[in-house]
């Protein structure tokens, strides 16, 4: 599975890509807005920090308008997956992108349907909301699952499934099970995949028996030399 931070922090980015953390980002207009930057050029410092797809997200609801947006903000690097709502002018718009080459990130999918339609549109990314519908006591890692097994079902479908919303750690291992091709993580979740109190008392555990000794690796390293 792929991680994509879901997030416009540049030092959030750059931290974890360097961790190599990240295969790309996803952006909206409300975490542009939380930026407190241009949205072109977060887009552009963002997309020069990952080598992955950038999503970044129309503003429009008219098709003529969100086509015209789409190549604007498809212009402003190569890995940019413009993103657009799951609505018809949406969808046509998606078409249309497509039909040029570009990548799209289909988002706000709440349904099958939906994305079959989308898929047909030919996005590159489907984005099914995962913790919006289990807010509304519906079950969200079942979007996913569904999803990925229409998709599997037919060779000419080539979009990838994007887990989006997601809640805690469990939402990302659901949706792998399922077979979501990636996951979109705020910062502060995808930090709690690596951590464990587990890991944290065996390590300090070990340490401690080290010092113990009074050796220092390269202490050592150097006496050999």
């Amino acid at each position: 599975m792929k991680f994509f931070v879901d997030t416009a922090d540049l030092a959030e980015i750059r931290d974890m890509a360097g961790a190599g953390m990240v295969d790309g980002v996803t952006t909206n207009p409300s975490l542009i807005a939380k930026s407190g930057r241009p949205l072109l050029e977060a887009i552009a410092d963002i997309c020069a920090l990952v080598d992955g797809p950038v999503s970044a997200e129309v503003t429009a609801t008219d098709h003529d308008t969100m086509l015209a947006e789409g190549r604007r903000l498809a212009a402003i690097a190569p890995n940019v997956a413009v993103k657009v709502p799951l609505t018809v002018d949406g969808l046509r718009t998606c078409r249309a992108l497509a039909d040029e080459g570009r990548v799209v990130n289909v988002t706000l999918c709440f349904t099958p349907q939906q994305a079959l339609l989308a898929a047909r549109a030919g996005a590159g990314f489907i984005s099914p909301f995962v913790g919006r519908l289990d807010d509304l006591g519906l079950d969200g890692i079942g979007l996913v699952r569904d999803i990925c097994e229409i998709y599997r079902a037919y060779d000419g479908i080539r979009t990838e499934v994007l887990a989006a919303s997601v809640r805690g750690p469990l939402h990302i291992v659901e949706a792998a099970r399922c077979g979501a091709h990636a996951a979109t993580v705020p910062p502060q979740i995808l930090r709690q995949l690596y951590r464990h109190p587990l890991t944290d008392a065996g390590l300090e555990a070990f340490l401690a028996d080290w010092r113990k000794t009074g050796q220092s690796i390269l202490d050592l390293a150097d006496a050999a030399d």
